[in-house]
């Protein structure tokens, strides 16, 4: 039971815990917010910021500990439970529907009535008056389909902000914005604060953590490991706390295999995504991308790739200049990706193991017009012996743990030898013994020669693994370290718009 020191006003969270079967995602976190305050959380990815704003929200139970809200128990069974208690969650991601219109959208699900029919007129004006008040001039009657990131991120705030909450939990607003969007974001803020509401502020830029939060919290592997109730904060103490783990370095990257230039990237850019990236990458090198939600490390690989086109800048490949104009040309010209998200853009998964392996290379199988199911079987076997993909190859992908997935997927981009190898989140999601095997299978195709770039959000994979790492932070790279200079310190550092420590801009001998 709650002391009497929870009856005060403000949302008080108390030992709270979230397993999934084995894994605590949460261990025992007490945290307090008091109305007419803003609580910056931070965290690297995977600290379990996330789990816990969504438990406050309603969108999942947690496991163990308790809530109370303005003095009374609190245990909301869904998001539409928690807003009708003043509790409101504006998620990262846009989850607007496209083909509504604005006025639509924000009063989704509890359209305004007058005689049996949809009031338009009311609806529109209010829409018109929540969108004014956060500096947005948006006619209300358009479509979603066709705006930009930062006015649907605008709109997601405006469909919280009509409800009236008294508690606003803000992942990430910003990470899609440019400055000034993001500045119209801090004004609703302030005035939400001046107003009396309770904010959580989750960001990885920690320059609008020090700027908005009245005082900050930060979480790491599921723990609160800080607290700061008194601003400002040196940023260097805030990068410490989140980076605070021991880093073992079980990994050994490789040796180049040679001195040649495999691949060259020279002023890159997609305009609204990133810019002026550029970079050597030797044959037998892994190249690691670095940096925080938001940073633009999917977007250029992706451009790399094919499979986005960018505006400005070149690519080549051993000497050649590549028109990566679609995934089709980049792999003609040696270039293959492994996408982030394998269930959604990777694999099949109703569709046979073996099948998805060999889907991009069906033409090569091809035999008057027709596969045999035999050739498939083979090549899905070879692969199998090859990545020990555990699991019977013909039966759907889907039933397959997330390890055995992640096999898969990369072997059906290693059929063919490529010159350029491109992973993005190699082990999301796939357990510790499967993420060694993954490792393994990443340092075995550069010893092959080939050369490889890694992007992943978890900062001791990308040290562990890679002989320089590339550090890129709101669309921009700040800095290439060398192996020997990448430490979590000096990369987070970076990550967070700071300067590159001894940065080595060409790959070292």
């Amino acid at each position: 039971m709650f002391d009497a020191a929870h009856s005060e006003p403000g949302l008080v969270c108390r030992k709270i815990v979230k397993s999934y079967g084995s894994i605590e995602v949460l261990k025992s976190v007490d945290l307090t917010l008091r109305p007419g305050t803003v609580l910056g959380l931070i965290g690297e990815n995977g600290a379990g910021k996330s789990t816990f704003n969504n438990i406050i929200a309603g969108v999942v139970a947690p496991s163990g500990g308790e809530m109370v809200l303005d003095g009374a128990p609190y245990a909301p069974q869904s998001p539409s439970d928690a807003l009708a208690r003043g509790v409101a969650l504006i998620h990262q991601e846009i989850r607007l529907l496209p083909e509504l219109s604005v006025a639509e959208n924000l009063f989704l699900g509890r359209l305004p009535m007058r005689g049996g029919r949809v009031d338009r007129a009311s609806m529109e004006e209010q829409s018109h008056a929540v969108l004014a008040r956060l500096g947005m001039r948006i006619d209300p009657r358009r479509r979603v389909r066709g705006l930009s990131m930062a006015r649907q991120q605008g709109i997601e705030i405006a469909k919280a902000l009509l409800r009236d909450p008294r508690y606003i939990i803000f992942d990430e607003p910003t990470a899609s914005l440019g400055e000034a969007d993001a500045a119209l974001i801090f004004e609703q803020i302030y005035r939400l604060r001046e107003d009396g509401a309770g904010v959580i502020y989750v960001s990885h830029r920690l320059d609008e953590i020090t700027t908005l939060a009245d005082h900050v919290a930060c979480f790491r592997d599921g723990n609160k490991v800080a607290e700061w109730h008194r601003m400002p904060v040196a940023k260097q103490d805030l990068i410490n706390a989140m980076v605070g783990r021991e880093f073992t370095f079980e990994h050994h990257a490789p040796q180049p295999s040679g001195d040649r230039i495999a691949m060259r990237v020279d002023g890159l850019g997609r305009d609204g995504a990133f810019g002026d990236i550029s970079f050597t990458l030797r044959q037998g090198e892994i190249l690691g991308f670095a940096g925080l939600v938001g940073a633009g490390r999917t977007d250029v690989v992706r451009a790399i790739a094919g499979a986005d086109r960018a505006d400005t800048g070149t690519i080549e490949v051993d000497g050649v200049k590549v028109h990566a104009v679609s995934p089709k040309a980049a792999i003609a010209a040696g270039i293959v990706m492994v996408p982030e998200d394998r269930k959604g853009l990777g694999l099949n998964l109703d569709r046979a193991a073996a099948a998805n392996i060999t889907l991009p290379w069906e033409r090569t199988l091809q035999r008057f017009g027709m596969i045999r199911p035999s050739d498939v079987s083979e090549m899905g076997g070879a692969q199998r012996d090859r990545f020990d993909i555990r699991g019977r190859m013909g039966l759907p992908v889907g039933s397959m743990s997330g390890g055995n997935q992640q096999k898969v997927l990369l072997a059906k981009w290693l059929v063919r030898e490529p010159k350029v190898f491109i992973v993005d989140e190699p082990t999301r999601g796939v357990d510790v013994g499967a993420k060694m095997a993954i490792y393994e299978i990443i340092r075995g195709l550069a010893a092959s020669g080939i050369a490889v770039i890694v992007v992943s959000s978890e900062l001791e994979e990308v040290l562990g693994l890679s002989h320089r790492v590339l550090v890129m932070s709101e669309g921009r790279q700040t800095g290439i370290l060398d192996r020997k200079d990448a430490t979590p310190e000096s990369v987070m550092a970076l990550a967070v718009g700071g300067k590159a420590v001894r940065p080595q801009l060409e790959p070292s001998a």
